[in-house]
């Protein structure tokens, strides 16, 4: 284990600020990069041709899988969280001896935390459900070549007192998602709250919508974006402690939104966090925790199985939609070999029979298209979505660890404290026995706040995955019934299309 000493986190201000709206962590400064500035607010009216609230879900035939688009994620922002101040996470349990000090149980948690009560929060904004709905629509292409970048129009309607106005729009770009993402996560992640990530950057992708023309798998890049851009901020917003962060407030209503910073994937920046990352993950390899709550333990093991089986499901769910539209190409061809074939037959019943076996299967063609598009935009979507949100649970179970490895470090630099004033007690040296009894006193308060910090986010985590478990359920639940609903309608349409060519089958004579 590493004794090297780091600086503690910074501590935030007071409960009260963050209730009226005062941002307690203050903008970066704007850096000097070719990235243009946001664009202004729009207005926008009550008949807007935007995206309905079941965007999301909608059976489009043009938002096909984009098939020659490989995502390369350099830097995938729900693990982009900020370099950590306290120490690593060696995480072997320590009992301290008599001369350290006693933990304390059942004292209040009111020094590291800034935010209001979870649970009057929970009740304020009525449990399940919050009126009010983003969409995220009219993605266009600003600049040209490399510095080109996407702009995307997000609409929000609601009628919550947050906000000035229950219908307004602004003009966001990919890389704003990214600063807002960021912005939470170092807030938010370090105190135990789950933040959603943001979609993940993909180099290829789009570099070929800022360099090619346009064509249905760039088309299919910008559309797949999208609507991850909508599901990401809708998680967002419906999270309550993020709902009333003055970031996002400002990100949804703000004509004007400070450039997001160190959000490319191949900056400075972005090299570093993959440095950390892999630090990180060095530790928790080499470091074990003796988990004295055993519902930590029992939870930690529930989210790695999960992780694993979700991922495999994923990768399943991609070769089904593949394997589907390899099958409507292939169903395409059948049918026009039939209508060839019907065209040269000689005899006129089978003549007919093979032309409308032909249409019949022009028909099935776009079934097999459309139910492709189901199964990516229904259920492949989620399973993504919800692959790099088990990563951001884990994620603040990690900073759980750290948050308890800080404490033990603080105890063990006492009890050397202690030993040290022992020693000067003997040697009788007045004048630096009291220098070693004021930073003794220091040291117990650090101790006990770290105590303090150790329960409190051991509290939080445990809400935070109550309200994750729930929304998940409830997620799934919505999604398997529209898919299972789109696969039936498939079925019967089959059928449908079957009987109806049966009869000009059995005329063939």
């Amino acid at each position: 284990m590493a004794d090297t000493a780091r600086d503690p986190p910074p501590q935030p201000a007071d409960i009260n600020e963050l209730k009226d709206g005062e941002n307690l962590h203050p903008k970066p400064a704007a850096t000097q990069e070719s990235e243009p500035a946001s664009l202004p607010a729009l207005d926008i009216s009550s008949n807007s041709n935007g995206p309905k609230q079941d965007s999301l879900f909608k059976d489009d035939p043009e938002d096909l899988f984009a098939e020659a688009t490989e995502e390369v994620s350099l830097d995938s922002p729900e693990r982009d969280v900020l370099l950590s101040d306290g120490p690593s996470p060696a995480i072997t349990p320590i009992t301290p001896p008599i001369s350290v000090i006693t933990p304390r149980i059942g004292h209040a948690h009111d020094d590291m935390y800034t935010h209001s009560s979870f649970d009057e929060i929970e009740e304020e904004e009525g449990g399940d459900s919050i009126d009010m709905h983003i969409s995220v629509s009219d993605p266009e292409k600003v600049g040209d070549g490399m510095n080109a970048y996407m702009a995307y129009k997000v609409s929000t309607k609601t009628s919550l007192s947050l906000f000035k106005t229950g219908e307004f729009a602004v003009k966001r770009r990919f890389s704003d998602f990214l600063g807002l993402h960021s912005k939470l996560a170092s807030k938010y992640l370090h105190v135990g709250y789950i933040v959603p990530p943001a979609p993940e950057k993909s180099i290829v992708g789009m570099t070929k919508v800022k360099v090619g023309k346009e064509d249905q798998s760039s088309n299919d890049f910008v559309e797949k974006r999208r609507s991850a851009l909508e599901r990401y901020l809708m998680r967002t917003v419906k999270h309550p402690i993020l709902l009333k962060d003055p970031d996002v407030l400002q990100f949804l209503e703000s004509s004007e939104l400070p450039r997001a910073v160190s959000t490319q994937a191949l900056s400075s920046a972005g090299l570093l966090r993959m440095v950390n990352k892999a630090a990180d993950a060095v530790n928790k390899m080499t470091i074990k925790m003796n988990e004295s709550d055993a519902w930590f333990e029992e939870k930690q093991q529930h989210f790695e199985n999960l992780d694993v089986q979700l991922r495999k499901l994923h990768i399943s769910v991609e070769s089904l939609v593949c394997h589907r539209k390899e099958l409507s190409v292939n169903t395409a061809q059948f049918a026009k070999s039939a209508a060839m074939l019907g065209n040269s037959e000689d005899h006129t019943a089978l003549s007919r029979a093979l032309s409308q076996l032909a249409e019949v299967e022009e028909k099935i063609d776009q079934l097999h298209q459309d139910q492709a598009n189901a199964d990516f935009h229904l259920f492949s979507e989620l399973l993504g979505d919800y692959v790099r949100l088990i990563t951001a649970v884990k994620g603040v179970f990690d900073h759980r660890m750290k948050t308890w490895q800080k404490w033990q470090d603080t105890q063990i630099l006492l009890l050397k404290k202690r030993e040290a004033e022992a020693k000067l007690q003997q040697t009788n040296k007045p004048d630096k026995l009291q220098q070693a009894k004021d930073e003794i006193k220091e040291l117990e308060a650090k101790v006990q706040q770290g105590e303090r910090d150790f329960e409190q986010i051991s509290k939080t985590i445990r809400k935070e995955v109550s309200r994750f478990e729930k929304e998940r359920v409830k997620d799934f639940k919505a999604i398997i019934i529209k898919y299972l609903e789109s696969l039936v309608q498939t079925q019967q349409q089959l059928i449908k299309y079957w009987e109806a060519f049966l009869p000009e089958a059995k005329a063939i004579s």
